[in-house]
């Protein structure tokens, strides 16, 4: 490949938008998304993630294979990837006391059940998992 050619792909691939929720099927947050999911009864799996974040992606690899593994989750939980990059100052952020990208949180109603932070046991996720669809299920 040529240097030119090289460098306007590389160029086209930093600057095309990424969604981080596209591969892992979860809704993208917004201001107000989490609390009209809570406010229905949901149980709210939050996922606070950063692109770039080595963490976040062995995280979600995880979450993913559990998901995979238990179409339940994805059926009774509502998964929501909160971008660290637009949102790591967000009143929620502030609110929830996240201390970092990397940090899993499961809410039902106002309460929260179980945290993770720049956890990657997978045997940890997936009791937090578990946690989540028990309160879902309840």
């Amino acid at each position: 490949m040529k240097r030119r050619e090289f460098l306007a792909l590389s160029a086209a691939m930093v600057s095309a938008p990424v969604s981080l929720s596209a591969a892992s099927g979860a809704l993208s947050y917004s201001p107000g998304l989490v609390s009209r999911h809570l406010a229905k009864g949901d149980t709210v799996f939050l996922d606070f993630k950063a692109r770039w974040c080595g963490t976040c992606r062995a995280q979600e690899k995880i979450i993913s294979e559990l998901k995979s593994a238990n179409p339940n989750y994805e059926k009774h939980i509502t998964f929501i990837d909160v971008d660290w990059e637009l949102f790591g100052k967000s009143k929620l952020v502030k609110r929830l006391n996240i201390p970092r990208r990397s940090t899993l949180v499961v809410l039902k109603e106002n309460d929260e059940l179980i945290r993770l932070v720049a956890e990657t046991q997978r045997k940890k996720i997936k009791y937090l998992m578990d946690t989540a669809l028990a309160a879902a299920t309840l």
